[in-house]
């Protein structure tokens, strides 16, 4: 970013110091913290987020209290983006086996594209674990981790194609109208740590659909996720442009408190409430403090050997241990996508997922076993799993078509209980039929372990209250611990 530089002579315009002192900051897009005195008070959990927070010097983001006792703190969402088969990965179907080639009346349901025939996993399974869980043969690590998992193998979405189905598992709506988890879990609970962003998104590239995975939408702009381009995690350009090398911190300081005023001001005549203001103010304050922990929390090199080691060689490993970093620093909520693009996408071949299983495998294990090692398990929710699953069907000769009746996730630490199988799906894997979970169920359920009702945690916008679980939405107590 470009703060000002020290002024030796002549005359210089208001109007080219504030080029000067803004420069850079609106391309961070990140959510601002105030000082660490400033406190919030936010009543049961609903944000202060409006000109009356900056004038008297509160900050959105300051921590707010719960609705009630939560299980969880933080939330790591691994996000398999393109959608893994169930029945190749978590939900074993011996069925698929017997009935290869056929295509009984109740594996007839309707998905993306036209499908053949059932197909049998080319993928062993093996009960794992004291809770006896069965995993495919393509996750040697993580199935060694099986009892501090929950499985949820019926879940369930609305529509069979990407775009949609990424939204809904993302913001609780088909269409890009609607903030995100991480933005949701800002506004209500805020973020523990002053100068890191409080919800992060790693992901070398965009996904299908893009930043709108990580938007605020109609909140606050302050409560937006920040992209983190992980393709090369080098703390000195994750996020450019991030040191002063012409003022020192003080010199800095003077220019935003300046800065501030002069906004405040403006805020003031423009009736004391403008969201884009706002976020604008509460970006340079965020810039400036970052500065002083950011390229810290991203230089893997301070990590052991050994740490290394135990993730492994990789992009997705790095950026599980960054997770791991970040949500021990106090950051609210990690994501962490699994590649650009939609990489789990395997219609042709879905022998295609034991080598993203392979890239991830290990790195997955670690975080947990890292995570349950440090004491941070316990209260870090960590959920895996992509926008829907796949057809037990095939689609040409070895893929699978795409699949919202029946998929699986995994939930892990958190409060939520280890070696537990929760829901099922049809003989052939193909529908929830058993304890069925639609995704409002699911949002529902990690809120609840957050210490936030569903239903209270509300933002009034164009006339009506809305929320991340629309107008539906259960909490799985059967997955409580």
């Amino acid at each position: 970013m470009t703060f000002l530089r020290p002024i030796t002579g002549g005359q210089t315009s208001r109007r080219e110091m504030l080029h000067r002192v803004g420069t850079g900051m609106g391309m961070l897009g990140l959510a601002g913290m105030l000082a660490d005195e400033r406190v919030l008070g936010a009543g049961d959990g609903e944000a202060v987020a409006s000109g009356a927070a900056i004038k008297s010097g509160r900050s959105p983001l300051a921590v707010k209290p719960a609705h009630f006792a939560p299980r969880a703190k933080r939330v790591i969402h691994l996000f398999m983006n393109g959608g893994p088969s169930q029945v190749d990965t978590f939900d074993p179907k011996p069925m698929l086996a017997k009935y290869d080639g056929q295509k009984p009346p109740n594996a007839e349901l309707k998905t993306e594209r036209k499908t053949g025939g059932l197909m049998k996993s080319p993928f062993k399974f093996a009960k794992h674990g004291e809770s006896g869980i069965e995993v495919s043969e393509i996750f040697p690590h993580l199935s060694r981790c099986v009892d501090d998992m929950c499985v949820i193998r019926s879940m369930h979405t609305n529509i069979p194609n990407h775009e949609p189905s990424l939204l809904m598992m993302n913001s609780g709506e088909t269409q890009p109208t609607r903030p995100s988890l991480g933005s949701w879990l800002l506004y209500g609970l805020g973020t523990e740590n002053q100068n890191l962003p409080g919800f992060v998104v790693l992901c070398p590239g965009k996904p299908v659909v893009g930043p709108q995975l990580w938007s605020n939408s109609f909140l606050p702009g302050i409560f937006q996720g920040t992209h983190i381009n992980n393709a090369k995690l080098d703390p000195k350009e994750v996020i450019r442009h991030i040191n002063n090398q012409w003022v020192d911190r003080d010199a800095q300081q003077e220019q935003l408190d300046l800065m501030r005023q002069m906004n405040e001001l403006h805020l003031e005549r423009r009736g004391g409430s403008d969201a884009n203001l706002e976020g604008r103010i509460e970006s340079m304050e965020m810039a400036f403090r970052m500065q002083f922990e950011a390229q810290d929390v991203f230089d893997l090199a301070q990590e052991t050997a050994a740490t290394r080691e135990l993730y492994g060689p990789g992009q997705f490993a790095d950026a599980c241990l960054t997770a791991r970093r970040l949500v021990e620093r106090g950051v609210r909520m990690v994501q962490v996508f699994y590649g650009n693009g939609q990489p789990w996408d395997d219609h042709e071949k879905i022998q295609g997922h034991a080598d993203k299983a392979k890239q991830s495998d290990q790195a997955v294990a670690a975080l947990l076993t890292d995570l349950k090692d440090r004491g941070l398990l316990e209260d870090t929710l960590v959920l895996w799993g992509g926008e829907f699953g796949r057809t037990p069907v095939s689609e040409g000769a070895l893929g699978r078509d795409h699949n919202n009746h029946g998929f699986s996730v995994w939930l892990a630490g958190g409060g939520v209980k280890g070696g537990y199988v929760h829901g099922a799906t049809d003989e052939f894997g193909f529908a929830a039929v058993e304890n069925r979970m639609h995704v409002h169920d699911l949002h529902a359920t990690i809120l609840h372990l957050m210490g936030m009702d569903h239903e209270r945690l509300t933002y009034r916008y164009s006339g009506r209250d809305f929320r991340l679980t629309d107008v539906s939405g259960t909490v799985a107590t059967d997955i409580l611990a």
